[in-house]
């Protein structure tokens, strides 16, 4: 990826200090998973570059922490498991710092489990995307390991580099062009979702507009937005429809899209759940129920689909979680843009309309 060098860089502190809330109990609890996550066969010895790359570019584990971020904190179980997929996040974030070798870091990513594995590539694409731009000699290092080696999480790849470009400041659209004219736009989802992460008073609470990007890339961006959304809320269903139903309400399909995908994809809910916020959605249903059929696609590709996203999608999309996928498939068929929107909406309508008899009538 042909990126620029940035202007500079902010390095998260590696230990926790007095003002942070998250205590030293939660903080080696947090690196004890991150720890697990990455042992086995798979873990290489470290270089003296790679302990360089992670010294200046990595990130403490206490970021992922509710506490930390101040998010809801709802049931226990749903914010273990939330901030369980932060840490494996950063575990893959910073295996791509420290490994120098493409197929090392796939070993280092591959012994993380199954069904956890995609946030890992997720993470290993912002790490590859970011040592692209601090390094004017090699700037291929994401394209070159999505093509190659992440393939099965390539939606979970170009997530990823939204991360990147976020946490660097850099207008998203200019890199479109150079990117898959589908999944592209999944870049500016993951650019989304950091925002509302990282900043998500101003982004979910103020629901501030992104000054950085216009026409319908502020509609993906509210995809991401949503997704985020369901971490802040703590998987919350009340609380993450009232968050939604704050927004002007030509924003809120798009909210629910990524409100199901971070639903069916995450997790953090029950059955009872599920059907709470089935109604909650009320006329965005389709949009939320194609939302959860992305999710099982990026699962199906993957090989990890779960029961729960199988649950999820059978609540939602009245399919098992295969069905969903293979609709997405379907509608991809003979695809291109129309009527001034990119395939990408196009792709997500025609998914919305088959799912609209379904999720209506069920």
């Amino acid at each position: 990826m042909d990126f620029s060098p940035p202007i500079a860089w902010s390095s998260r502190p590696q230990t926790v200090k007095g003002d942070e809330r998250c205590s030293v109990k939660t903080l080696r609890f947090m690196r004890g998973l991150m720890n697990m996550q990455m042992r086995g066969k798979a873990r290489n010895k470290v270089s003296l570059l790679g302990k360089a790359r992670r010294r200046f570019l990595g990130l403490s584990l206490t970021e992922t922490s509710f506490d930390k971020r101040g998010f809801l904190t709802g049931e226990e179980k749903a914010r273990q498991r939330l901030e369980q997929i932060g840490i494996t996040f950063l575990s893959g974030y910073h295996a791509a710092l420290e490994e120098t070798g493409f197929v090392p870091l796939a070993r280092r990513l591959a012994s993380v489990d199954a069904e956890s594995r995609g946030f890992a590539f997720e993470g290993a694409a912002m790490g590859l995307a970011l040592l692209d731009c601090f390094t004017p000699w090699r700037k291929d290092r994401w394209r070159t390991f999505t093509e190659h080696l992440a393939q099965p999480h390539v939606y979970m790849m170009h997530v990823g580099l939204g991360w990147a470009l976020a946490r660097l400041r850099r207008c998203v659209t200019p890199h479109l062009a150079r990117l898959d004219p589908l999944l592209g736009w999944l870049v500016i989802d993951g650019y989304g979702f950091h925002e509302g992460y990282f900043d998500w008073r101003r982004y979910v609470e103020a629901r501030a507009i992104p000054a950085r990007l216009d026409g319908y890339a502020r509609r993906v961006f509210d995809q991401g937005l949503g997704r985020s959304i369901w971490f802040v809320k703590g998987a919350d269903v009340a609380a993450v429809a009232r968050a939604i139903d704050a927004f002007p309400p030509a924003r809120r399909d798009d909210l629910w899209s990524g409100a199901g995908l971070a639903c069916a994809y995450a997790g953090g809910c029950g059955r009872a759940a599920l059907q709470s916020l089935r109604v909650s959605a009320d006329g965005h249903l389709p949009a939320l129920a194609q939302g959860v059929a992305f999710a099982a696609k990026t699962r199906q590709r993957a090989a990890n689909l779960n029961p729960y996203t199988d649950t999820v999608c059978r609540v939602m999309c009245g399919h098992s979680a295969e069905d969903a996928a293979a609709i997405t498939d379907a509608a991809l068929k003979d695809l291109h843009g129309e009527d001034g929107l990119p395939a990408y909406e196009v792709w997500r309508r025609r998914i919305q309309n088959k799912l609209a008899v379904e999720v209506i009538t069920t």
